[in-house]
């Protein structure tokens, strides 16, 4: 598993959204910066706190000149069950067979109470409008993830 650091060029991708329509990168980048967190299962503890952080810290981030976009193997009917329990106020998207976990290489071995399986690595990627990464987040704790996000764009 090679994760794209900083200066890297990103892969390009479209994927359904919560609501499945499709929604690509490339538009995303014409109007702004976009951080792309990746996260293991919707409507779990730690993806629910760090879900809920990032929409309270929404127009900060917005201010900055990011826009949040959250990717999981979910499909789009449970991105849509998240989006409304939790009023989520930014985009969700379905990477159901990991093509873009395994192009950003944050799909990998994982170990969980002494079991060894394939998963997404909570890794967050902030990228530029020129489609490159900017800064690769990989070391916060779900709680603390936005303020680690507005502390790097202080």
């Amino acid at each position: 598993m090679k994760t794209l650091q900083a200066g890297d060029k990103v892969p390009m991708f479209t994927l359904p959204d919560q609501n499945g329509e499709a929604v690509s990168l490339a538009d995303l980048l014409k109007s702004a910066q976009v951080l792309v967190y990746f996260y293991p299962k919707a409507m779990t503890p730690g993806c629910t706190v760090q879900a809920q952080n990032l929409r309270d810290k929404r127009d900060e981030l917005a201010e900055k000149g990011v826009t949040v976009v959250g990717i999981s193997p979910d499909a789009p009917k449970r991105l849509a069950k998240f989006t409304e329990r939790d009023e989520l106020n930014f985009t969700l998207l379905a990477d159901e067979q990991n093509e873009v976990a395994n192009a950003f290489g944050v799909w990998g071995p994982k170990k969980f109470m002494g079991r060894e399986y394939d998963g997404i690595h909570r890794i967050s990627f902030l990228i530029s409008k020129d489609g490159k990464v900017a800064k690769v987040f990989d070391k916060f704790k779900t709680k603390d993830h936005h303020e680690v996000v507005l502390n790097a764009l202080a």
